[in-house]
């Protein structure tokens, strides 16, 4: 089994070919590609770290759609004082179908 761990939006992943990834927002729209570094492939009983033979293995992947994330609720308070501060956040994602590791 062939499969690579790719830095995709900050973070490490662990990617096979067909398999889809939620990473943080890309620029580009669905439907384009996008190349991503290798950090370390593993090709059966083979496993490549060395920076000069990575360096010309490419992961690529499609961008099937952006999404955003769960909605975190964020409550500030401080007792007696009558603070109180809601907000809220989601995070933009972006969803990945990985179509080649060559």
């Amino acid at each position: 089994m062939v499969y690579a761990i790719v830095k995709a939006g900050g973070r490490q992943e662990k990617v096979s070919v067909g398999d889809v990834v939620v990473v943080d927002r890309l620029s580009g729209s669905a439907g384009s590609t996008v190349q991503m570094p290798v950090l370390l492939l593993v090709d059966g009983e083979k496993v490549t770290s060395d920076s000069a033979a990575l360096a010309k293995i490419t992961v690529t992947a499609e961008i099937v759609r952006d999404e955003k994330g769960p909605k975190i609720d964020i409550l500030k308070y401080k007792n007696k004082t009558g603070y109180r501060k809601r907000m809220g956040h989601r995070q933009k994602l972006t969803r990945l179908k990985v179509t080649e590791i060559a």
